[in-house]
């Protein structure tokens, strides 16, 4: 029998019948100026605010796709559609070969794209092997008490966020997952169900309201930034608001999740949402004609990639989960991680050992992927029924860290999704060297924190003492020029050039004891003493 469900396929397959996905990208939208004139129609108040805060301007992308469009290629024989995008003018659609290309010769279609690349006329022919897909201070000092998920916090300096009361309380978050079952019963979600911090969310997979089922995947990943319950787990971002969106079929990888997933960004932005998470990843698929290649990890050439990069542009911090292949053959970061204005997470172990699962960099055009670093393994959760678990993957440390980002955003309001994300990476702790494993490194959210209220003029030096690595941040127009560090003899250790306004220098090397630093600039110079712990 299997031998003749192969040989059907084949001849199906030989005569045109069988089923590909494509998407179809429309001619430019008619009447925007309709829609800019009452942006209402588009965007809520919170996403306009968003823009305003940050001088994003409206444009084409925001405008919906014309109604006149979309029906017709619902009416047109043997095409279904799946999915559709505003931000990019296409709709997912499936059906026959001939049936696609058919849509090409319709006025309002500008392209037809095929998922399986060796349907597309300028196509290269790549070999793919399968692989698999990854999924201002208060008066008064908040103390949590974090127990066993204390780490996961601590290793990021988070708790110095929440002892000031930045929690993400006035943040929403939008977590795009497989599922959230226990979310509306489990009691680690009480704190957020009592302060109606579940705005909604959805199906996209199913085209279900019902959103609490699925697979528990998404309920762990949402316990590790708003769960809580008392000395035994706390989230990063445990007063933030939430949507929860289910974009992932966990019965089969197809193209049409990448497309799920921006049409949920679409949704997170028009309702005004500041981070969007995402412990998916895509790179291999059920049918390997739609698999990704390493080639494609370029920052935008894939579909899902494409609508992050958007999603940045409309304000909003997008984290993901940079994937659990670093032992398998094709070890990189996939999509979305590697898009250019995502931050990617790799893993950690408690002791901040690199996790022998974490995808690694760099992206193919060479950029630092991972960007940042937080436990991922045996990272505190609670599952659907209320257990606190441990479970491993950077499906966990992506959340931790996109809670904590959102908690501290609420530090600085007005800044610009561009500046949180530089004022993270450079707190990290290989901001200076990155690699191709840890990226930048580990955040540290004290630093940022110390980071983002600098005035242009300040010259600090930060942590010291320190046993590992201090940072020099620069006045703002002094990013060229060259530290020094000398023995108490006045000896000359080390030197290094500099060419940003944050530069981190690495002390591991040296044995304990004081040092002296110097920062030498055009018309401009620093010394100071710094001890070796």
């Amino acid at each position: 029998m299997r031998i003749v469900c192969l040989f059907l396929l084949l001849l199906t397959t030989s005569v045109g019948f069988s089923q590909e996905d494509a998407w179809v990208y429309f001619t430019a939208k008619p009447n925007t100026q309709t829609y800019f004139d009452a942006p209402l129609q588009m965007l809520s108040q919170r996403a306009l605010d968003r823009r305003v805060r940050q001088n994003i301007p409206l444009d084409s992308k925001d405008v919906p796709i014309p109604k006149l469009y979309i029906n017709q290629i619902k009416s047109a024989n043997g095409i279904t559609v799946k999915a559709q995008s505003k931000w990019l003018n296409a709709l997912h659609v499936r059906g026959t070969v001939t049936a696609i290309n058919a849509l090409k010769n319709l006025a309002v279609v500008e392209k037809v794209v095929f998922a399986n690349r060796s349907l597309n006329p300028t196509a290269k022919l790549i070999s793919t092997a399968k692989l698999k897909a990854v999924s201002n201070k208060l008066e008064t000092q908040v103390d949590f008490a974090y127990g066993s998920s204390a780490n996961q916090i601590q290793m990021l300096n988070g708790q110095v966020l929440h002892q000031q009361n930045y929690t993400a309380s006035d943040k929403i978050i939008a977590i795009m997952d497989a599922g959230f079952p226990g979310v509306n019963t489990a009691q680690p979600f009480q704190r957020l169900r009592d302060h109606n911090k579940i705005l909604g969310g959805y199906d996209f997979v199913h085209r279900s309201a019902n959103y609490y089922s699925g697979n528990h995947h998404g309920t762990m990943v949402l316990s590790s930034m708003g769960g809580y319950k008392e000395n035994a787990l706390v989230g990063t971002a445990p007063d933030a608001s939430y949507y929860l969106f289910i974009t992932e079929d966990t019965a089969s990888e197809n193209p049409i999740e990448e497309s799920l997933w921006v049409e949920a960004a679409e949704k997170a932005d028009s309702l005004g949402v500041d981070v969007i998470n995402t412990s998916l990843g895509y790179f291999g698929y059920d049918n390997p004609n739609y698999s990704h290649t390493y080639a494609d990890m370029s920052g935008n050439t894939n579909f899902i990639s494409k609508g992050a990069n958007i999603a940045f542009s409309r304000g909003m911090i997008v984290v993901a989960s940079a994937g659990n292949e670093g032992g398998t053959l094709e070890p990189h970061v996939g999509a979305p991680a590697e898009a250019t204005d995502v931050i990617a997470v790799g893993a950690v172990t408690a002791s901040k050992v690199l996790a022998s699962f974490s995808s690694i960099g760099p992206s193919y055009d060479g950029r630092v992927k991972p960007n940042v670093m937080a436990q991922g393994q045996a990272a505190v959760l609670s599952d659907e029924y209320g257990n606190i678990v441990t479970a491993s993957g950077t499906s966990f440390s992506g959340p931790i860290l996109a809670g904590m980002i959102a908690s501290f955003w609420q530090a600085f309001p007005n800044k610009t999704n561009q500046e949180i994300r530089q004022l993270v990476q450079a707190s990290a702790d290989r901001y200076g060297s990155p690699n191709t494993q840890f990226g930048y490194g580990i955040p540290d959210f004290s630093l940022a924190l110390a980071n983002g209220q600098l005035t242009k003029d300040d010259f600090v030096v930060y942590p010291n003492p320190s046993a590992d690595v201090i940072q020099f941040n620069l006045p703002e127009n002094k990013t060229i020029g060259t530290i020094g560090i000398y023995s108490i003899l006045g000896q000359k250790i080390k030197s290094q050039e500099v060419a940003n306004r944050f530069v981190t220098l690495s002390v591991a090397d040296l044995p304990k004891g004081i040092y002296f630093y110097t920062f030498e600039s055009e018309g401009f110079s620093k010394s100071g003493k710094i001890i070796k712990k």
